[in-house]
């Protein structure tokens, strides 16, 4: 069964503060995004990648498969306004020959090839598989003017990551009766749940971070040999 990653790289990033979009930013002298595309790229699992970027960064995207001899990368495809339209878009171009699509963010750079297998796996017996981490802290729900109503168990709470992995047909269902209902999640496993599949949980890592603030480069770069010591060049 072909195996399809795709990897949404079509994020501004806004929050990060930079005039580059964050996928693009150097973290010892390689672009967040490389790291990203070489696990997927050596891990014997995948087939094909699918990288979707925003219009007018393909050349550059181009350069980098180019430049750091990514194999696997067969198509680019253009995102849309949202992260949701963009897997959207990606989805439509995946090959027919795919019966299984591994969605991970560009900006997760530490992402491991156990986890990524892991959710392949999973996701072949089942309606797809999240990588989530437990919550560790003290849990509390508040609501008008910061007041706490309640403290919330944490024993059955997870913090979703990527890779969310399904079969195709199940995750494509999902996207296109999200874009009929005009409904929108802030992850592809929130659009599956919504139909009816039951996605399975599997640990992810607490290194496995998204890089979303100026901070998380300090950390990344701080984790870089630690964690992935495979991604050093």
């Amino acid at each position: 069964m072909k195996v399809t990653a795709l990897i949404p790289s079509a994020g501004i990033g806004k929050r990060i503060g930079t005039e580059r979009p964050k996928q693009f930013l150097a973290i010892n002298g390689l672009p967040i995004l490389v790291y990203t595309l070489k696990v997927f790229d050596a891990l014997p699992e995948i087939d094909e990648i699918n990288l979707i970027v925003h219009k007018g960064e393909e050349g550059y995207c181009e350069k980098i498969i180019e430049g750091y001899k990514l194999k696997k990368v067969l198509k680019i495809v253009f995102g849309g306004k949202t992260r949701q339209e963009s897997v959207y878009n990606g989805l439509k171009e995946v090959n027919d020959e795919t019966g299984i699509v591994v969605i991970h963010d560009a900006v997760r750079p530490f992402v491991t090839p156990e986890i990524i297998r892991k959710s392949i796996k999973t996701a072949r017996y089942s309606d797809g598989a999240v990588a989530a981490i437990p919550v560790r802290d003290t849990m509390k729900y508040a609501k008008d003017k910061g007041i706490i109503e309640r403290t919330v168990s944490r024993s059955n709470l997870w913090l979703a990551q990527t890779p969310q992995t399904f079969r195709l047909d199940i995750i494509k269902e999902a996207y296109h009766r999200a874009f009929l209902d005009n409904f929108s999640a802030t992850d592809d496993s929130s659009l599956v749940e919504r139909i009816g599949y039951k996605v399975k949980v599997i640990e992810g890592s607490y290194s496995n971070i998204k890089i979303t603030a100026p901070e998380d480069i300090i950390l990344a770069q701080r984790m870089l040999d630690k964690v992935n010591p495979a991604l050093v060049l």
